[in-house]
């Protein structure tokens, strides 16, 4: 007998499943190909040649001639299959030791371990000689009962609610506390213009007296060196920095304790010591009693909260759209599938429900009208009229007679089918997208790794940067005082020379931070 042997290749550029009949019809033409198998979803393709005849490059230069992407997988062994079992009956270690030593011995059991304490068997096994229902058999035939261990089919872990609900909640709190922020800030700057200009025509009308007196209000000092407008900031911009900041600390420290700086870190960064700043600033024109009313940064973390977290509340909203479609994805698998087996003619000699875990490639399958495909197969008997839709999102049912592929998943519709199970498992179609949409989302998006990786850069630098505003305007300031005279606003002479400086350099440094956090959300 000659020898077959096996070969994985990857193929891409297939869009649909004539694609796939396609490459299949061609290359079965074609000399020691002995035959092939392509999953569309997978992008791969596996051929069974002779040796002696071909090789697998040039089975992949064959598919390349069809006009695809085709590259020879290298040591892609069929993934072994893995069986999770519960085996009841064992009553001490020699059971464990039966059961094991009897599979070791079966052909093709590549591993098995069997817990005595929790009732568990977990075999690895070679799907091309062996499959699940003939080890569940040899289990049987030791004397045990078993059964396959149950596999929860949710999509739980895609849930997102609850990360919509903490950013939609964080969002709201800075934002309720933001728009007054804003408006007071915006109110400011139309008076100081309004301010500028009557200065400059000395000639004011009454509405921009009333206007004054208005803004005087803002800037009146309840206690010395703390006004309305700075004590409003203040009071609106606490509950933002802890409860719409929350998650954000969480994981900046997170990353912090790896070593990393990413966005969070930046975020948390310019909003603490903006915060920080304008509370210390108060505490000092208060302890002074300063006559001129200090620049705060309140304004700051509200507004940057508000924006990130807006950001990463639409971002889970999306995810949660996905993940949903995946939920009705992996709903729409059967559970259970009818096995037959043949004799000859296709005389229906028996069949057997069992789990959809359980089905083998190569099984004959029968599918009734209104059940589902349970495995990707090809059809051997009968005619009928199959729904799609949920897979392909073709709407019109597609006429199935024997030798056209059916999916998994789909609905059958009016005649009954036998089907030969070509992909079970992790392999069918439906499997496959569930996969991909997976791992879809668990993979970053290229532009956001480039942003993680340039905020990693980023933070350092700009924290560098303000530092180094900090030394320069100090040795400045004591080289040539005037320039700081000139530049920090209300100077009175009766702070010493040097708290000038220091606080105007603080002032600085801390401008420098604060005007770049902007620039994270920018890269966020």
């Amino acid at each position: 007998s000659k020898t077959i042997s096996k070969c994985y290749v990857q193929v891409t550029g297939m869009t649909c499943a004539s694609c796939v009949a396609n490459i299949e019809r061609n290359l079965r033409r074609e000399d020691g190909i002995h035959s092939i198998l392509v999953a569309l979803m997978a992008g791969k393709a596996e051929v069974r040649y002779n040796p002696a005849v071909i090789h697998p490059a040039a089975i992949a230069e064959l598919i390349r001639e069809l006009g695809f992407g085709a590259t020879v997988m290298e040591n892609c062994g069929e993934g072994d299959g893995i069986l999770e079992l519960v085996v009841r009956g064992m009553t001490c270690a020699s059971c464990v030791h039966k059961i094991e030593s009897t599979l070791m011995k079966t052909n093709g059991v590549l591993y098995c371990s069997v817990a005595l304490a929790t009732n568990k068997a977990h075999i690895k096994y070679d799907p091309e000689a062996i499959g699940p229902r003939d080890v569940i058999q040899v289990i049987k035939d030791l004397g045990f009962s078993t059964s396959l261990v149950k596999k929860v089919r949710s999509a739980s872990h895609l849930d997102h609610k609850q990360e919509i609900r903490q950013w939609k909640r964080s969002f709201v709190v800075s934002l309720v506390f933001c728009i007054p922020v804003m408006g007071l800030m915006i109110y400011m700057m139309v008076m100081d213009s309004q301010l500028s200009d009557a200065h400059a025509h000395h000639n004011m009308s009454s509405e921009e007296m009333e206007a004054l007196h208005s803004s005087m209000i803002l800037e009146y000092q309840l206690l010395p060196g703390l006004s309305v407008m700075n004590f409003l900031s203040f009071l609106l911009c606490v509950p933002v920095q802890v409860f719409g900041g929350w998650h954000f600390y969480i994981q900046a420290s997170r990353a912090l304790r790896h070593n990393t700086a990413n966005m969070d870190v930046l975020v948390v960064l310019a909003t603490s010591i903006a915060f920080l700043y304008s509370f210390v600033i108060l505490l000092v024109a208060m302890a002074e009693r300063a006559k001129v009313n200090p620049i705060t940064f309140f304004d700051t973390p509200p507004m940057l909260f508000v924006f990130i977290s807006l950001g990463r509340w639409l971002e889970h909203v999306a995810k949660g759209k996905t993940s949903e479609a995946l939920a009705r994805l992996i709903s729409l698998q059967a559970t259970e599938a009818t096995i037959v087996t043949l004799g000859p003619d296709n005389v229906l000699l028996s069949e057997e429900q069992v789990d959809v875990e359980l089905v083998q490639r190569g099984d004959i399958v029968k599918v009734v009208p209104g059940g589902k495909f349970p495995v990707d197969g090809r059809v051997i008997e009968g005619h009928s009229m199959v729904d799609e839709s949920l897979i392909t999102g073709e709407a019109m049912p597609v006429t199935k007679k024997p030798g056209n592929t059916v999916i998994a998943g789909s609905i059958n519709q009016n005649g009954s089918l036998l089907i030969l199970a070509t992909h079970v498992g992790a392999d069918t179609t439906l499997s496959q997208i569930v996969k991909l949409v997976e791992e879809a989302q668990t993979s970053k998006a290229p532009i956001q790794q480039f942003a993680d990786k340039l905020s990693g850069y980023f933070v350092p630098f700009i924290v560098a940067v303000s530092v180094v505003t900090l030394l320069a305007w100090i040795i400045i300031g004591f080289v040539d005082f005037e320039i700081v005279e000139k530049y920090f606003l209300g100077y009175n002479k009766s702070i010493s020379a040097a708290e000038v400086i220091i606080r105007f350099a603080f002032q600085a440094s801390i401008t420098v931070l604060c005007i770049a956090c902007p620039c994270s959300l920018g890269l966020a």
